[in-house]
């Protein structure tokens, strides 16, 4: 892989980690919600489960999620659907008790499982593997290049943002601080899942 393929990987992936979106929104919430130890378990799960769809991409079973749209519009539904479920526990969790009890934590499994159901996760995995793999004499030396990359990158813009709603976590409790930081994670999901659905529907045009 030359300095120049290895520079534009870095770039999108930056652009692609650390940019707000559903892992990093839950991510955020979890930790100011639940303090950063109980967010660890879905921080760590975001890289786990992105790098196995990642490998099963690169060896082509991820072009199954194009080829064959049932599969892909069940993905969408599915996934922004469960967004949605968590948006709306989110907008009405006023305290930390509130937080608890809406099951507003979530864990290992179900953040490695949240990665299958993102179609984000789904388009960058295959964007990375056709621009970068698909079709080089060396794709499996690639392969085992670009994935502890994007596990890292996964793992730290997802932890950058634990950190900084763990640190929010103290000031958040006073007063009707926490509910109107709930509600902007609220929007937040409800607005990714817009923009998720307006990116399809212009793929589809």
């Amino acid at each position: 892989m030359t300095s120049t393929e290895l520079s534009a990987l870095l770039v999108l992936a930056t652009v692609s980690s650390f940019t707000p979106g559903p892992n990093t929104t839950l991510s955020t919430a979890m930790a100011a919600n639940h303090g950063l130890s109980r967010a660890m378990r879905f921080v760590c799960a975001v890289p786990v489960g992105w790098g196995i769809l990642f490998t099963l991409c690169a060896t082509g079973l991820g072009s199954l999620v194009v080829a064959w749209p049932p599969l892909h519009w069940g993905i969408v539904v599915l996934g922004n659907g469960y967004l949605l479920w968590l948006a709306s526990r989110l907008w009405q969790s006023g305290s930390l008790q509130q937080a608890d009890s809406a099951k507003l934590q979530v864990g290992f499994a179900q953040g490695v499982g949240l990665q299958f159901l993102n179609i984000k996760a789904w388009m960058l995995a295959l964007a990375i593997v056709a621009g970068w793999v698909a079709g080089r004499e060396d794709a499996t030396a690639r392969t085992m290049v670009l994935l502890p990359i994007m596990v890292a990158y996964g793992f730290l813009s997802n932890l950058t943002y634990a950190v900084a709603g763990s640190l929010l976590r103290h000031w958040l409790t006073h007063g009707k601080r926490l509910l109107v930081f709930n509600r902007c994670m609220s929007a937040a999901l409800v607005a990714t899942v817009a923009w998720l659905l307006k990116s399809l529907q212009t793929q589809v045009a």
